[in-house]
């Protein structure tokens, strides 16, 4: 089963920051030195002082960035500049932002879930790596508590939850900001018993997948497990056994999946010539010139029209002079390339573009897999880089789609990385969870 309990939530407080867009600050993995040292200068109060300090030559076991946000998290609280909320509450959360010239909302909620360590009933599409998770982990020993959530799907096909959610939230929202992405981020406080209820039980038979936050998941259980050994409570009840996510319905409309486009530096024994030949035996190769006048954005999306596609798996590589559209011949090549997976693996864009192109034809392992390909997820950028030089091509891709992902989480397997890129992202800043504080 799937267990969720409201939770006394920690919040900036408004009578001390008159301007909160200016504590609030993206999530940590996607924060750059130039971004980080911004959200410094935006306020002694930034949220990224917590999630994401400075580190520095002279930093030891006793003074570091997980010290220092823990001194400033306990700080900012007996300032009552971050301050708990009154009674336990569920926190509806809504983000109104436009992709596309379309305007977009998503809704989710902020709760608290009771670790699935044996990942039953929460499922993971990726894999994650040790630096991360030893790094999420320092920051939980340190603060004891969840300063972002992780990101969650459940399965609402009739939208049941958010409009009955709906109905019971009035007023203004508890916090209103306008984000780094420039998107309206809200949050309401939702003590309704009633409403809190039927939200357990609904996902009490429900199954959760991890859309965003697989590190900070696992370093939850790990977190767990280790609590469990240094102090000898294993209570199933115990604060450090729940772990602060938000839950928004696979089906939300405002729901978006965005591709991630590779950036490659050629192997040197693998010239554009040779590449273009080599495709061709398990692809349809269109090699298209590139026009002059074609500025990043119309090119951008020239191609993007170009590998539009229901049931195909279509890429483009990108190179100075020209792009290559590349549609797959045969399903059942990959049926000999990729023996050990399922079938439903095999027909992902992600797994053909890394069996066949990367590994195979490029001679590009994993081990080396980081010394060769970087990612992106802005088109123009895919662009702008291989024109200046900074790489030999790009590879721009299709979304994954949301039933891909289900598919794939459901039978138990993960996906390359950097398969998805979901919008919009969630704020940091808004609600934490002080351990200290469950009841």
């Amino acid at each position: 089963m799937v267990k969720v309990s409201a939770f006394k939530g920690i919040t900036y407080n408004n009578e001390k920051i008159k301007d909160l867009d200016l504590v609030m600050s993206p999530p940590y993995d996607i924060i750059s030195p130039k971004q980080q040292d911004q959200l410094y200068e935006n306020s002694p109060y930034n949220f990224v002082r917590l999630i994401l300090g400075k580190q520095f030559s002279d930093d030891t076991d006793e003074n570091n960035r997980y010290t220092r946000a823990k001194k400033d998290f306990e700080q900012w609280q007996k300032d009552h500049i971050l301050i708990p909320t009154d009674h336990e509450a569920i926190y509806p959360y809504k983000i109104t932002y436009t992709l596309d010239d379309e305007q977009k909302t998503m809704n989710g909620f902020f709760i608290l879930l009771h670790l699935d360590k044996d990942y039953k009933k929460v499922k993971a599409h990726e894999r994650t790596l040790s630096k991360p998770k030893a790094d999420r982990l320092n920051l939980m020993r340190a603060c004891y508590a969840n300063l972002e959530p992780i990101q969650l799907l459940y399965i609402d096909e009739q939208d049941e939850i958010n409009h009955a959610i709906k109905q019971k939230i009035s007023g203004d929202p508890l916090i209103n900001v306008t984000g780094y992405d420039g998107f309206d981020h809200a949050i309401w406080k939702l003590t309704d018993e009633h409403i809190i209820n039927k939200i357990k039980s609904f996902l009490d038979d429900d199954i959760l997948f991890i859309a965003d936050g697989h590190h900070r998941y696992q370093t939850a259980i790990n977190y767990a497990n280790e609590m469990e050994e240094k102090t000898g409570n294993r209570d199933s009840d115990a604060p450090f056994q729940y772990r602060m996510v938000i839950v928004a319905n696979m089906f939300d409309e405002g729901l978006s999946i965005l591709p991630t486009h590779r950036l490659l530096h050629l192997p040197k024994q693998i010239t554009k010539d040779k590449l273009i030949t080599n495709l061709k035996e398990y692809f349809n190769v269109n090699i298209i010139p590139r026009e002059e006048t074609d500025t990043p954005s119309i090119l951008a999306d020239h191609i993007k029209k170009q590998i539009e596609t229901k049931s195909q798996h279509k890429f483009a590589f990108l190179f100075k002079d020209s792009y290559i559209v590349i549609t797959l011949k045969d399903e059942s090549v990959m049926e000999n390339i990729a023996k050990d997976r399922s079938e439903i693996w095999r027909k992902l864009d992600v797994s053909i573009l890394h069996k066949i192109v990367i590994e195979k034809i490029m001679g590009i392992t994993q081990d080396t897999l980081e010394d060769y390909v970087k990612y992106t997820r802005d088109d123009e950028e895919a662009i702008t880089v291989i024109d200046d030089g900074e790489y030999d091509c790009s590879i721009l891709m299709n979304a994954t789609k949301i039933q891909e992902l289900k598919a794939i989480a459901d039978a138990g397997e993960h996906m390359p990385q950097k398969s998805t890129y979901f919008l919009p992202k969630m704020l940091s800043g808004l609600v934490m969870y002080d351990m200290n504080k469950k009841e």
